[in-house]
């Protein structure tokens, strides 16, 4: 679902301003997000929430943080190199590793953070095309500026859904749909105050705009109730697996021809897999 996403983001970025890229991942999330909180309540009934000043701290700053972390991946699409930033951008899982060590209690065995590591490496050695030259200093910055985003993003999310001692579909879903609605109707204040023509050239794409948020919706359904069951460096250095969709939506869909490199770094990417489950 999130290969899917970055495709349809991708896309849109061409022709829609920053801003509007960011606020077409949330802006038909919310309800799907409701009604499958709703559905879950309807199967497995339990109590309602007790939301307090630790959640919403965690809440809200992750809503922050994931539009800030949005916004830099919509810049990193725009630009030439895009793959060498995209590819930076997925160090979140060894900045979610370090972070989540020092200050939010995560513990990692030798074999976790090898495949960590291992994970981190793949996914730039993919990245950098045909040589580590053609990184320049900004796309590196702006990667991992937007890595660092995202993970702090996560670690964020799963501890907010740990408050709520609710068992960890609902907490998850609970912790999505509020962060969901915080930020779309932050981003729509934004934009009726500061742009209202990106408002109006996202309407005139509805197709584009609800593939879009459908498509993030429920990429984040998975990621938000894994990241409440299990650390933060595990999700994301399994969800790695994406950069396998991404490439095969490459070659059918865009008729990107798959390259040996990719191909070894996939490899290395399903080993660090491997070793994350192990460790």
């Amino acid at each position: 679902m999130q290969a899917w996403r970055n495709a349809f983001q991708s896309q849109l970025s061409k022709e829609v301003s920053v801003s509007g890229v960011t606020l077409a991942r949330f802006m038909w999330a919310g309800p799907i997000a409701l009604v499958y909180l709703y559905t879950l309540y309807q199967w497995q009934p339990t109590s309602l929430p007790n939301i307090n000043r630790e959640f919403a701290f965690f809440a809200f700053g992750a809503a922050i943080m994931q539009i800030i972390a949005t916004g830099l991946m919509v810049k990193l699409f725009q630009m030439k190199n895009y793959a060498i930033g995209a590819g930076l951008a997925k160090s979140e899982g060894v900045v979610a590793a370090c972070l989540g060590v020092l200050f939010f209690g995560t513990e990692l065995s030798l074999i976790g953070w090898s495949g960590v590591l291992l994970g981190g490496f793949a996914i730039f050695y993919m990245s950098t095309l045909n040589s580590f030259k053609a990184i320049s200093l900004h796309t590196m910055l702006l990667g991992i500026a937007c890595g660092s985003a995202f993970a702090l993003t996560s670690l964020w999310v799963r501890e907010a859904s740990l408050t709520l001692s609710l068992p960890f579909l609902h907490s998850a879903a609970w912790v999505l749909s509020i962060v969901i609605i915080t930020q779309t109707i932050l981003l729509l204040l934004y934009l009726v105050f500061t742009d209202p023509k990106t408002l109006s050239a996202l309407m005139a794409r509805p197709k584009l705009v609800i593939l879009t948020s459908v498509s993030s919706c429920l990429g984040s359904i998975g990621w938000f109730s894994a990241m409440s069951l299990q650390a933060v460096p595990y999700v994301k250095t399994l969800g790695q697996i994406e950069v396998f969709f991404t490439m095969l939506i490459g070659a059918l869909w865009l008729k990107d021809p798959l390259k040996i490199k990719s191909i070894v770094g996939l490899l290395l990417i399903a080993l660090a897999a491997v070793l994350v489950i192990w460790g």
